[in-house]
């Protein structure tokens, strides 16, 4: 049972494969890395090679060993019956051991059972309907849109040659420190292991508040990142037979239990830029149907008011305020209908800023404003939200005793820098452990969101089907017929996915694409 349950896992986790002849399984490959996932997300890889060795100290045979490597590489289907009957049952052995190991593990930590049988599991069943169906796209726009970014790559190459007085290669760190720092004299804010002065994003982000070059050098790399992962590679992705793109999505990767994707990776098109956001517009609805997206309002903001429990930042969002307005009034001493549009773009700094432990250094620096006007800002902002202040003592505390950090429902989030002897390494750590929490209960939230739409859905006869889930938002298509009734069932399922102290806020929008729902 065991080992038919594997190859049927190797056939892409299939578990159909096993259904169709009449076997249930008892365990599986995905079962048992999804169980090391929810038992430690943090402790590294969760393959099965890497679970072998690190939990059973075995070495196991590769699929290299056994097919080859290179041009020599032969199929599977070729390898000696002999050869390929050891290689599957040292594979059904390792699951079955690691599974007994796993799931005695969690016989005593209840909460994280759950997570692991009413979240995890079931959500995997979700994914493999949204990896078949696939999201139908436009290639045509894409490749107008490369054409508009090559025109763009080469006006910005072009002026930056202009700026550095000669021609030299944008993507050569070794060219930009020689034009940067030794021809320009830039000032050399940070160094690399070797000793070579940094191109990094980082530094390139500072040195651009003051100099035109570096500022020119980070739209172009911004731009050619875009064009080269997306705009090129996207229609190459999509699959001729039906017009689709079908992602592969991964859930025992994030260390916050957040999906990733890749082949190709979905979860990452940029949204703050209009030319990220252009790319949206590829994802199209079929004719007679509409692109659906549905988005949680500020849930991190609202998970940390759930969390903190500070009266002034729940009664805000009860009230249905505008939650940065409110926090500029807060820290500028203002009624809220005095606070200019700067204020409030402070404001949101300071209320996304804090989620992510942002210190005054980086406020400052993000703000474009002295550390203490900064620090005078954040200290504020404590004084008028205390039970903020209060959450994030109490969760750093727990963190050091613990070495983890929990979510709203139970999910573990472990923090092996914690106590690291490193002063940078172990403040991330601490900065890791006030955020987790918000951005681990949002990932079990839209988990539960994706549950409750999808048996919704099933019980209703409604054309509506799930394409993609990117952090806070799902992505569906549904026939125009069946719109309204779809959006206020996808509102009410999102929002009674968790009972907060804050209520939990759906934002939806329809159109031809993925753009114009937005």
């Amino acid at each position: 049972d065991s080992s038919l349950t594997m190859i049927g896992h190797n056939l892409k986790y299939d578990l159909t494969v096993l259904e169709s002849v009449g076997l249930k399984p008892r365990c599986s490959l995905a079962d048992t890395m999804l169980m090391s996932y929810v038992l430690d997300a943090a402790g590294g890889r969760h393959d099965m090679d890497s679970l072998a060795k690190r939990i059973l100290g075995v070495e196991t045979t590769s699929y290299e060993d056994v097919c080859g490597k290179g041009a020599k590489q032969i199929g599977f289907a070729e390898v000696a019956l002999d050869v390929a009957s050891n290689y599957a049952s040292e594979d059904a052995d390792i699951t079955f051991r690691l599974f007994n190991q796993f799931r005695s593990r969690l016989e005593t930590e209840l909460s994280l059972q759950s997570i692991y049988a009413d979240l995890e599991l079931p959500v995997m069943l979700v994914l493999r309907e949204i990896e078949n169906h696939g999201a139908l796209l436009d290639s045509e726009i894409l490749k107008s849109q490369s054409l508009d970014l090559g025109a763009r790559l080469q006006e910005l190459q072009s002026q930056a040659h202009e700026l550095a007085g000669r021609p030299f290669n944008l993507a050569s760190p070794k060219q930009l420190q020689e034009i940067l720092f030794d021809e320009l004299k830039l000032p050399v804010l940070k160094k690399t292991p070797k000793g070579a002065p940094s191109t990094n994003e980082e530094v390139l982000q500072e040195l651009a508040l003051d100099y035109p070059l570096p500022k020119l050098l980070i739209e172009h790399r911004s731009l050619s990142k875009l064009k080269g992962t997306y705009t090129d590679k996207l229609p190459e992705d999509c699959d001729p037979s039906d017009g689709r793109v079908h992602t592969s999505f991964h859930q025992a990767v994030t260390s916050t239990g957040r999906l990733s994707s890749s082949d190709p990776n979905l979860q990452n098109i940029p949204i703050r830029t209009e030319e990220g956001r252009r790319i949206r517009k590829a994802f199209i609805a079929p004719p007679g149907w509409s692109v659906m997206a549905a988005d949680y309002s500020q849930i991190e903001l609202r998970i940390m008011a759930h969390l903190s429990g500070d009266q002034s930042l729940v009664d805000a969002f009860a009230r249905g305020d505008d939650i940065h307005r409110a926090t500029a009034g807060e820290v500028f001493d203002l009624e809220p209908m005095f606070v200019t549009d700067e204020q409030r773009r402070r404001a949101k700094a300071i209320n996304f800023g804090l989620i992510y432990g942002m210190s005054a250094f980086g406020l400052a620096r993000q703000l474009g404003i002295e550390r203490a006007e900064a620090a005078a800002y954040i200290d504020r902002y404590f004084e008028r939200y205390p039970g903020v202040r209060q959450y994030m003592d109490t969760t750093r505390a727990m963190a050091h005793e613990k070495g983890y950090v929990e979510t709203v429902f139970g999910r573990r989030l472990t923090l092996p820098d914690i106590h690291a002897r490193q002063v940078p390494i172990r403040q991330a750590a601490e900065r890791a452990a006030i955020n987790a929490p918000m951005q681990g209960t949002a990932a079990d939230i839209i988990k539960r969101a994706m549950l409750r739409v999808h048996q919704a859905l099933a019980g209703v006869n409604l054309d509506c089907n799930l394409l993609l889930q990117v952090h806070d938002e799902l992505v569906f298509e549904v026939r125009d017929d069946d719109l309204d009734e779809t959006r206020q069932l996808v509102r009410t399922e999102m929002e009674a996915a968790a009972e907060l102290a804050v209520p939990l806020v759906v934002e939806i929008g329809s159109g031809l694409s993925w753009f114009e729902a937005h």
